[in-house]
């Protein structure tokens, strides 16, 4: 007597195998694989993130994924704004006080990085021309013009505080991305080879009496924000609509 789903000849009939249930084309949209592309690249990074990547996350033919954007990088930026939203949607709350505008905003955007430090290089240097990044700008930029600003220094000095933000959250998101044993042997290294200097060398590394802050240092990012904020307030006391 042979077993079920065994043929007379002995060999295993293909009729159990398992089948993989192929999603239904009409199943798909843009939602649907922003949320996969989410999970893929907080779970393998963005090098893993590719549409052979999506179908087999999804259980649909990684062809499937161009009837809804055109390439990876489409798929990238559009995951980028997609993040942003959550992170940003009602937190950019204006308060009046043009300063206060600015820390919401370079909080957010810091807070943001390091919750997706896996997309960090990308949203720091590429540019999304989408709602939620025009929103951002918006919101800056007003107050810049609240601050007293002209046209010119606005936009210059909105990018001087964008580059500021983006380029130190990027930095502190990318330190948290090494592996937890990496980070623990760089700051003992740091901090090993900082006893060994010799203070006639670095009279001015040793005098400070303990080792510089890390990379991804909490305090740094804070501390910056407000330097850079007091060299705006100065610059505003002179600017053509100061007081107005």
């Amino acid at each position: 007597m042979t077993n079920p789903g065994t043929s007379a000849d002995g060999t295993r009939s293909t009729s159990d195998a398992p089948v993989r249930t192929r999603r239904k084309r009409d199943s798909l949209n843009r939602t649907v694989i922003l949320d996969a592309a989410k999970v893929i690249s907080e779970r393998d990074g963005l090098e893993g993130l590719t549409f052979q990547s999506l179908g087999a996350e999804l259980g649909a033919h990684p062809t499937s994924m161009y009837r809804h954007f055109k390439d990876k990088d489409e798929l990238v930026l559009a995951l980028i704004d997609s993040l942003r939203d959550r992170s940003y949607l009602g937190a950019l709350v204006p308060t009046g006080d043009w300063r206060e505008n600015l820390r919401i905003a370079a909080r957010v955007v810091h807070e943001h990085y390091l919750r997706y430090p896996q997309l960090a290089s990308q949203m720091a240097a590429r540019t999304t021309r989408m709602p939620r990044e025009f929103s951002n700008m918006e919101y800056t930029l007003k107050a810049f013009f609240d601050a007293g600003f002209d046209n010119e220094d606005a936009l210059k000095y909105q990018r001087v505080f964008g580059n500021y933000v983006r380029a130190l959250s990027s930095i502190e998101a990318t330190s948290h991305c090494l592996p937890e044993q990496v980070q623990r042997e760089d700051e003992l290294a740091w901090r090993i080879q900082f006893e060994r200097l010799d203070p006639e060398e670095y009279p001015a590394i040793t005098a400070a009496g303990q080792p510089p802050l890390g990379i991804g240092d909490a305090s740094t990012f804070d501390a910056g924000l407000e330097v850079l904020i007091k060299g705006l307030e100065a610059l505003a006391e002179s600017a053509p609509g100061a007081g107005s």
